[in-house]
């Protein structure tokens, strides 16, 4: 057997072993198994990357993987303790696998990644986003509206959930973020630049929407939305961070971030 697949395995069967048991973690454990995870997985798919590669694992290419399985421990919560937790976790192996096989096929190319990669890359990261926004608001406690929650439209998360919940998306963001502007600059300026307007963006949808309360996954799923339609800008403009425009950007985000917070603590108050 190629070692890689055989790394890739029993990385696989320890990310699903560490998201099933973290069902049974809450609060600060919860969190802790989280970044743990997150941790492994990044370590783990740089061995498993690097196996046989001379030239080395670049840096964006752990990022998918990692966020994959840092999701299956969020969205897990949505899953009752049970069988059910069976079919789910098959899920979530899965998802990571398909991670880890694309940035290996990526990894071993020898030309630049072409429009059907990126078309992959983007779609895995658009479902990896959504995946991972809905576990950081499950694993917030009111992150998620319910019904039976009685939380009316307009009622906002208190200060320290909402740090949490728009912080924890933020960061998110900036790691996918990163895998896909690594696909379209060279610079690791650059990226890193291209990837923190990512997790602005998000922190911004994440405050603005949750004044708003949308009921169970729609929020999770309008900031995915907002996460590919940003992607997408950026597309279309190659070396945006010489451009003019980029100074724009960055006082409207910042002029927005401002008005999302004076509005969630208006209604706060």
């Amino acid at each position: 057997m190629d070692p890689r697949s055989a790394g890739r395995r029993d990385l696989v069967f320890l990310a699903v072993a560490i998201a099933g048991l973290s069902r049974f973690a809450d609060g600060p454990f919860l969190w802790l198994a989280a970044v743990l995870m997150l941790a492994t997985v990044l370590l783990g798919s740089l061995q498993v990357l690097g196996e046989g590669e001379p030239r080395g694992v670049p840096v964006e290419s752990l990022m998918l993987p990692a966020v994959a399985a840092f999701a299956a421990v969020g969205s897990l919560r949505l899953v009752p303790v049970g069988l059910l937790l069976v079919p789910a976790l098959a899920v979530a192996g899965w998802v990571i696998d398909r991670c880890l096989a694309l940035e290996a096929r990526l990894e071993g190319a020898t030309a630049p990644p072409r429009a059907e990669d990126r078309a992959r890359v983007v779609t895995l990261s658009v479902i990896v986003a959504f995946a991972a926004f809905t576990g950081v608001a499950a694993m917030v406690p009111g992150g998620l509206v319910e019904p039976a929650d009685g939380i009316a439209p307009g009622t906002p998360l208190g200060g320290p959930e909402l740090i949490v919940l728009a912080l924890g998306d933020a960061i998110t963001a900036f790691l996918l973020g990163y895998r896909l502007s690594a696909l379209r600059l060279t610079a690791v300026r650059d990226v890193a630049t291209s990837a923190l307007t990512y997790a602005i963006v998000i922190a911004i949808a994440a405050g603005a929407l949750r004044v708003i309360a949308l009921p169970l996954l729609l929020e999770p799923a309008l900031l995915a939305l907002v996460f590919f339609l940003w992607d997408a800008l950026h597309g279309t403009a190659p070396a945006r961070r010489r451009d003019p425009r980029w100074l724009w950007e960055f006082a409207l985000l910042v002029v927005l971030g401002v008005l999302v917070i004076v509005l969630n603590l208006r209604f706060e108050a």
